[in-house]
């Protein structure tokens, strides 16, 4: 009840899990969605990405993560549910396949990190950065 107006709050309506506040960094620094992977039309990977995220959740481009030898680098991070039960980001390298962005909207739509399990083909691309360059990514 507000002491202000004495009367009582509407309690918020809950967020979806997962997807409301998961965020995908994808980088495009230095290696990592240039011509040194070639064979890969990157513009229409990064797009086919943003198309199968569920709503809510974020894809952001950023610049080196400094994991260049896992180009192409994906951190999929948790919402604040999933942080709140133990997720943590999990950094996904050498994500050239055409169908790692459908995994990754699916795991997204069902929690993402700390909520639910990553679909196993996840585990290929999974790798455990330095804890330098950890620290330097938000949320790391």
């Amino acid at each position: 009840m507000s002491r202000r107006t004495g009367k009582r709050k509407e309690a918020a309506a809950p967020a979806r899990a997962g997807a409301a506040a998961c965020a995908v960094t994808v980088c495009r620094g230095c290696c990592c969605g240039t011509s040194k992977i070639p064979g890969v039309d990157h513009a229409a990977r990064l797009a086919a990405l943003r198309r199968a995220m569920p709503a809510g959740a974020q894809v952001r481009v950023t610049g080196c993560l400094d994991s260049c030898e896992q180009a192409d680098v994906i951190v999929v991070q948790p919402s604040a549910a999933g942080r709140a039960a133990g997720g943590r980001p999990v950094w996904l390298g050498l994500v050239d396949d055409e169908d790692a962005a459908g995994h990754v909207a699916a795991w997204i739509e069902a929690g993402g990190p700390g909520l639910a399990d990553p679909p196993g083909v996840l585990d290929l691309y999974a790798f455990r950065p330095s804890r330098r360059v950890r620290a330097e990514l938000p949320d790391g």
